[in-house]
């Protein structure tokens, strides 16, 4: 038995719940990854599963040794990649966690470069707007935006962007430009659920919250572009969102005399776990790329 394979294949188990998921993710049969548990147990002698119709949970003896087989696999990761020097670059494979829009917009179309640079590296993309389990999903690094709710997760921000209203100048021509944030109730909002309905400018010192309500709600940035591009009303957004739309004028900001919060991008690794190579790579090529923006 690969000792080494053996550890990877458990701690892959514990990770994602099952024996199922665990072998989609190692690219095996069910049967195989059940097989090499049963042979590690066998192995050391002691029962590292308890298995229940509801699923997996590690012994007492499998919790300890998930913790030091899961520190052992990423050590031995960080010492190969240290040993080949960084000029192999990196190398298996790369889980990138992202919204779907700003990964449409802004990281997919400069990957070529990142891929290049690193020949012996594949990177699955998992793209939803929402939140998932970084753990569960085997998940390297998650590319997030705005206020986070996971106070365990190990974090770095990557970027500041700016917050604007904008709309069409269809749109404007029809219902009128906002002068003053209140003017926002007479006109027709879409909202984005991912983000409060209460929005608070700032200018020259004082402040001011709006309530905002719409007849259109959307889940996913991806409505929202269409149904402001649909010239179907305003909203507030980071720019990177419209950044294409903004630069040749499809859309336009208004309330510029107006400041919101701005909102900040960051790199979200899994909790528990050390922070790979590739991981912390990727973070600063998206961190440069942003940079380059400004």
């Amino acid at each position: 038995m690969d000792r080494y394979q053996a550890m990877t294949t458990f701690v892959r188990v514990l990770e994602t719940g099952s024996f199922s998921a665990a072998a989609r993710q190692l690219g095996v049969g069910q049967p195989a990854v059940s097989k090499t548990v049963a042979q590690l147990e066998a192995r050391l002698q002691v029962s590292l599963l308890i298995r229940t119709t509801h699923g997996l949970t590690p012994t007492e003896a499998g919790q300890n040794f998930y913790e030091r087989a899961r520190n052992a696999i990423q050590e031995a990761d960080e010492a190969e990649l240290a040993a080949k020097g960084a000029s192999i670059g990196l190398s298996g494979r790369l889980r990138v966690s992202a919204a779907t829009t700003f990964s449409r917009l802004h990281v997919i179309p400069k990957l070529p470069a990142f891929l290049a640079a690193h020949p012996q590296l594949d990177v699955d993309f998992l793209l939803d707007d929402r939140m998932i389990d970084l753990v569960a999903e085997g998940v390297d690094i998650s590319l997030r935006m705005g206020a986070l709710s996971d106070s365990t997760a190990v974090v770095r921000k990557v970027a500041t962007g700016r917050r604007s209203v904008i709309a069409t100048p269809a749109y404007l021509a029809r219902a009128g430009v906002p002068r003053h944030p209140a003017d926002l109730a007479n006109h027709d909002t879409v909202i984005y659920s991912q983000l409060p309905s209460v929005w608070s400018f700032t200018r020259d010192g004082a402040a001011v919250s709006v309530s905002v309500s719409g007849r259109l709600r959307v889940s996913a940035a991806e409505g929202l572009r269409a149904a402001i591009l649909a010239d179907m009303g305003l909203t507030i957004t980071s720019d990177w969102m419209f950044a294409p739309e903004l630069e040749r004028g499809a859309v336009v900001r208004v309330l510029e005399g107006w400041s919101l919060p701005p909102i900040d991008l960051w790199a979200v690794f899994p909790a528990g776990r050390m922070m790979t190579a590739k991981a912390r790579q990727f973070a600063g090529f998206v961190e440069d790329l942003m940079n380059s923006m400004v």
